[in-house]
């Protein structure tokens, strides 16, 4: 059922069925032909009848629609079809009226007829131009002519041109590509030559080209408007120096311009509750007004709702409401309970500090918003505004480029190996979250050895776009003794970069060892090229021993996740300093014995088992219920853990399963000679479950 009912039969009530989807209004479109379904862009919200109908089929059909308002939108020549339309709603209302508005009658309600009319009131810059009131006057003047007719009126009056076959044999007739009208032209012994079965819209080119290719002397056509490409004939035939015959419309076509029509559609039919709410996620840049994009100035111009955290909106007005919310857990419920009266709410604007997609919250809930549309609980749409980011602002502010530069946060989030990630670059950017960030940047780059970062320098910029903004170059150790709380910007030079690693490289006199166990640098190096990781894995390290995989895998990314498990407190505090001596702030020791201490880790990526102190089948099933696809590498030096790894793989269905034994011979120099000396065989096994 459909409130709304068109009967379409131009290119307005075409055009008028997609304003209505795009407003998210239900109807339904009657066309008279297959084609004319066929042409209609394909809309959950647009349901299409076809088929003709005369006044007692289209009362009947009103009343099983239950529909409340008519659009006519059919041809202007199409008087019958109106009439019909009319005499319909009229049987309609009068049997509404006499049925006195019971329940168990399927008329219970009055509808409304408008009738949209086709703009045809263009006039024809052109002298050789004849009017005639009908078909059947036009019909009789092409007797007088010689040579080709182009005729454009359509199928259903062409029996009234083809009565002389003096006229039929010149006639080259120009209809709709559907099969009534092609079967209209045989009946009519319009040869299959003469017949011009095309889709408008034809431009002033096209017609020009077809009056040239089948040698046409006079155009005979309705003054069908612009919509009807009626400009383009008339141009055409003027451009070829051909007479124009006019059919001239029976009675003024009388109703509301397709502009009317949509504006009183919106105004009194559509369901509010169809209505979307306008929601946009908008970065106002550095804070000052000055530094706002001009979209998003215009946008909290229009915003009846502005949400954001209380400094972003408490200089703007809206012209509803405006709310200190920024999180979505805030948002998302205010907005199911606005969604409800999008009649007084349309335009949701919600503030982000700088750039919306540069370390900005606005992506968590952009997500959260989509999900709630995704999943049919908040009718709306949503877009994205971008702003200024303080890193553009500052970059353009000390004539220095980004492009080239690493850019990180530690605004709100931690940020592990901090002068790790600055060593491997000449040129840093960081947001920061105040002036103690600013401080603790200073105090790691002073006391840096490792990488030699006492000598940096950092540009600090203050309230960058605020009055009080000031931007200035200082030495690490002269950021440590600032004071002034505020919003902070850093770029940080480092005179020395070095190139990262990208394969395993320690050696194992770089390790603080002792007497506690550890996989050795070749083995190492084997082990961890077979976990195959990857820049964000998060990897366990059990039975870490000393720590050598846990150090050399951490090594390798800085945003690697490195949780070392093990259970002796000895090898626990070796683990501890070695993880200080090379700086790795992103490998998390756990002194446990696995599997115990596993449960609360985040989710694996990759395992590595160096030792399991007899409990490898149960660390193998605490891996595989965290992670069903996790990679596991596994070394074993004793028969009996050789036997305990071919029984789990026998137990598991894995895949990529690989198994090598592995033995390093080292030189020891005696005398002047080198001798190799023997270490212990090494199995390395590695899988995945399927």
């Amino acid at each position: 059922m459909s409130r709304i009912l068109i009967f379409a039969g131009t290119t307005e009530g075409r055009k008028l069925s997609e304003h209505l989807c795009e407003r998210g209004i239900e109807h339904t479109v009657c066309v008279a032909t297959e084609y004319g379904e066929i042409v209609l862009q394909e809309n959950p919200l647009a349901h299409v009848h076809m088929g003709r109908m005369d006044s007692e089929g289209m009362r009947s059909f009103f009343a099983q629609q239950k529909c409340r308002l008519i659009v006519d939108a059919t041809h202007p020549y199409a008087a019958v079809v109106t009439e019909n339309i009319k005499q319909a709603v009229y049987a309609f209302n009068e049997a509404c009226a006499v049925t006195g508005n019971q329940e168990d009658s399927c008329i219970s309600e009055n509808i409304e007829y408008v009738r949209l009319k086709r703009d045809t009131d263009i006039s024809a810059d052109y002298d050789n131009i004849r009017y005639f009131e009908d078909n059947e006057a036009c019909a009789r003047a092409l007797n007088n002519t010689d040579g080709n007719i182009l005729l454009t009126t359509g199928s259903k009056e062409l029996s009234v041109y083809c009565k002389n076959s003096c006229v039929r044999e010149r006639l080259y007739v120009r209809v709709l590509p559907g099969p009534l009208s092609i079967s209209l032209c045989m009946h009519n012994d319009i040869a299959g030559k003469h017949i011009l079965a095309l889709q408008g819209p034809f431009s002033t080119q096209l017609n020009e080209a077809l009056i040239d290719q089948y040698d046409i002397r006079c155009l005979v056509t309705k003054k069908s408007g612009a919509a009807g490409g009626f400009i383009e004939k008339i141009a055409a035939a003027k451009n070829k120096s051909i007479p124009v015959y006019i059919v001239g419309q029976s009675g003024k076509d009388d109703g509301m311009s397709f502009e009317a029509v949509c504006e009183y559609i919106d105004s009194k039919y559509i369901d509010r509750k169809y209505n979307k709410l306008h929601i946009m996620l908008a970065g106002i840049g550095m804070g000052n007004d000055a530094c706002m994009t001009k979209v998003v100035s215009d946008a909290i111009e229009s915003a009846d709702i502005l949400l954001g955290a209380s400094r972003m909106i408490e200089k703007y007005s809206a012209k509803i409401d405006k709310k200190p919310y920024y999180l979505a857990e805030q948002i998302i419920p205010y907005l199911h309970e606005i969604c409800e009266d999008t009649e007084k709410f349309s335009n949701v604007l919600i503030l982000f500090s700088g750039d919306t997609g540069f370390y900005s919250g606005s992506r968590k809930l952009y997500l959260a918003i989509k999900n709630e549309i995704a999943e049919g609980k908040l009718n709306a749409d949503v877009s994205i505004l971008p702003g200024i980011s303080s890193v553009s602002y500052m970059a353009a502010a000390v004539g220095e480029t980004y492009s080239d530069a690493y850019i990180c946060s530690i605004h709100g989030v931690k940020l592990s190996n901090i002068t790790s990630r600055i060593s491997h670059h000449a040129k840093t950017f960081m947001l920061m979250s105040g002036v103690k960030d600013v401080n603790m940047l200073g105090q790691l780059l002073s006391g840096d050895e490792r990488y030699g970062l006492q000598n940096s320098s950092v540009t600090v910029g203050y309230q960058l776009s605020y009055p009080d903004e000031n931007i200035s170059v200082l030495s690490p150790q002269e950021c440590t003794k600032l004071q002034r709380d505020g919003l902070y910007v850093c770029m940080i030079k480092n005179p020395n970069p070095v190139a990262a690693n990208v394969t395993p490289h320690i050696r194992d006199a770089e390790f603080i060892r002792e007497k506690v166990p550890m996989t050795k640098e070749e083995i190492r190096h084997v082990s961890i090229c077979k976990l195959h990781l990857k820049s964000d894995s998060v990897l366990y390290d059990v039975g870490s021993g000393t720590g050598s995989i846990a150090v050399e895998a951490a090594s390798l990314s800085n945003d690697m996740e490195v949780y070392a498990i093990e259970q002796k407190e000895n090898a626990v505090q070796l683990i501890t300093q070695n993880k200080e001596k090379h700086g790795l702030e992103n490998i998390h020791v756990i002194n446990a014995k696995a599997p115990d201490g596993m449960e609360n880790l985040p989710v694996p990526t990759h395992a590595f088992i160096g030792g399991s102190s007899g409990n490898l089948k149960e660390i193998i099933e605490a891996l595989k219920a965290k992670n069903p696809h996790i990679r596991i590498v596994i070394n074993a030096i004793s028969m009996e853990t050789i036997c305990e790894i071919k029984e789990i793989l026998a137990a598991y269905d894995v895949k990529n399963e690989d198994i090598v034994q592995l033995q390093v011979s080292r030189s020891k120099q005696i005398g002047h000679y080198h001798l190799m000396q023997a270490e212990n065989p090494v199995w390395i096994c590695s899988f995945e479950f399927e």
